[in-house]
Formats: C-alpha cells, structure tokens, sequence
C-alpha cells in the first residue's frame, strides 16, 4: 500500500510541477504582450487558461483519490495539504495572467507610460519571486522559501512608490486619466501575483518544516542561515 502511495505522491509533485510551469510561462507572457502592445500574444495568454484550468481540477481530484485510497499521515498528509493550498494559488495567478493580458490593448499606445512609471522594475520582481516560489517547492528549499517571503516586502514598496507616480502623473495630466486609471488596475493585479508567490512559499515551510507560518510576527521564522 505504501509504494502506491509513493507512486501516488510523486505523480501529484510532477502535476504541480508542471502547472507550475505554465503558470509561469502565462505570467511572462502576459508581461511581455503588455510591453510590446502584442494583441495576439495577449489572446494567446486568454486562450491558454483552459489549460491551467484543466490542471486544477486534476489536481484536485489526485488529492481527493488518494484520500480516498490510502490513509496519509506525517510529512505525506503535509504534501496533499499543501498541494491544494498551491495548487489554489497557481489557479488564481493563472487567473490574474490574464487578467494582465486584459489590459495589453487598452495600454496599446501607451508603452511610453509604462516605461515612465517604470512598470518594468516592477515586472521583473515579480517574475524573480514566482520562479523562487515555485523552486522552492519542486527543490523542497524551505530557505528559499522564506526569501521569497522576504522578497514580497520589496514588491510592496515598489507597488507604493507606483501608486504615487501614477496618481501623481494624473494630476499633473488630465489627458492620462484614462490609460492612468487602467494602470493603476494593472499594479494592482501585478502585487497580487507576489501575494500569491509569499503564500506558496507559505506552504514550502509547512511541508518542509512543518511550521504554520502565515501572519507569524515572529522574525525568527523567517531568520536566513548564514
């Protein structure tokens, strides 16, 4: 019984693994339609969703059969746990992929905006603590995992220093209010994505470690080895 749940297991890790994948791949899409003005790109990103889809509700259901099937405990009933907790949030940053691609036509000519408000800084960030987040899980690095935790403290900051060159470009720009206001969305969506990276990342240390971490004040938990 425990060489299925074994076989089990390791079919559900590759499953995240590669949804993860493709939700990273959906994410740097949707940045780069955005960028360019790619519409195309854009539309490419929208129909994709199916296949992330597709993997939540596989995901799900191998959850749901092993349960079923075996009687999980220790460090396997952690991978199950956290396996719906991540595959949750790769869902929704499938989800907000799109929502990034949404906006790629309503910004078409407004790519010098984006570069003035320094968009970009922002982008790559996110970019580095998906792939982090998604690492850490595949590498089972709880290290890692707490970077990313720490890495989400930068993305706020730059988020915030977003919104007030963007408010502050309103004000001075009537005529921008409009593509402003669409950008101001975007950022939005954008933080989000690192949100769901830190919970994630969360969820690395409650398997690895076996530690609940989430709204922890303690300084300790996230303390790096040197």
């Amino acid at each position: 019984m425990y060489h299925y749940l074994e076989e089990e297991l390791e079919q559900l890790k590759m499953k995240i693994i590669k949804m993860g994948s493709l939700v990273e791949e959906q994410i740097a899409n949707s940045f780069k339609a955005l960028f360019e003005g790619n519409n195309e790109l854009a539309l490419t990103v929208m129909r994709r969703d199916d296949e992330v889809d597709k993997y939540d509700i596989k995901i799900d259901k191998h959850c749901q059969r092993i349960f079923a099937l075996t009687q999980p405990v220790a460090f396997d009933l952690r991978l199950i746990m956290s396996a719906l907790m991540i595959n949750n949030d790769l869902e929704r940053m499938g989800d907000i992929a799109v929502n990034i691609s949404e906006q790629a036509e309503p910004l078409n000519d407004y790519t010098d905006l984006l570069r003035k408000m320094r968009l970009e800084d922002m982008t790559v960030k996110i970019k580095k603590i998906v792939k982090s987040s998604i690492d850490c899980f595949v590498n089972s690095d709880s290290e890692l995992a707490k970077s990313v935790i720490l890495m989400d403290d930068e993305i706020d900051k730059l988020d915030r220093e977003l919104f007030y060159r963007i408010t502050d470009e309103m004000k001075s720009n009537p005529d921008l209010i409009v593509p402003c206001a669409h950008l101001l969305a975007l950022t939005s969506n954008i933080e989000r994505l690192a949100d769901h990276a830190t919970n994630i990342a969360e969820d690395v240390i409650f398997l690895i470690d076996a530690k609940i971490i989430k709204h922890s004040k303690d300084p300790n938990n996230l303390k790096l080895k040197e």
